[in-house]
């Protein structure tokens, strides 16, 4: 299955705390459905000092988010988009916008 959603995207997050957020995707976990995206989805973690230049306490991080809840910003038009896809003469399948229509990849 073709991925909707790539690295280096910018994506707008549709459901959740961070609901309205627009910002790039970090990191992809395909395997598991989702998506580290810079900025949203912030949580708190505990951590222990690991080493003695390490400090411990209570660190903010970004936490991946479903894929389902996130909607591709298109490049072309600016709006959050569905994704389709199209293959070309050449044979190349690329990602395609379907509000405007124009190729995303």
């Amino acid at each position: 299955m073709a991925a909707k959603i790539k690295k280096g995207d910018t994506v707008m997050v549709m459901v959740g705390r961070s609901r309205g957020h627009v910002g790039k995707v970090k990191k992809v976990f395909p395997k598991e459905k989702r998506a580290l995206v810079e900025g949203a989805n912030i949580v708190k973690r505990h951590l222990r000092s690991r080493r003695e230049n390490q400090p411990s306490g209570i660190v903010e991080m970004e936490a991946p988010i479903h894929i389902s809840n996130l909607m591709l910003v298109c490049p072309n038009c600016g709006e959050p988009t569905r994704v389709g896809f199209q293959i070309r003469e050449d044979g190349t399948k690329v990602r395609v916008c379907k509000k405007c229509g124009g190729v995303i990849d």
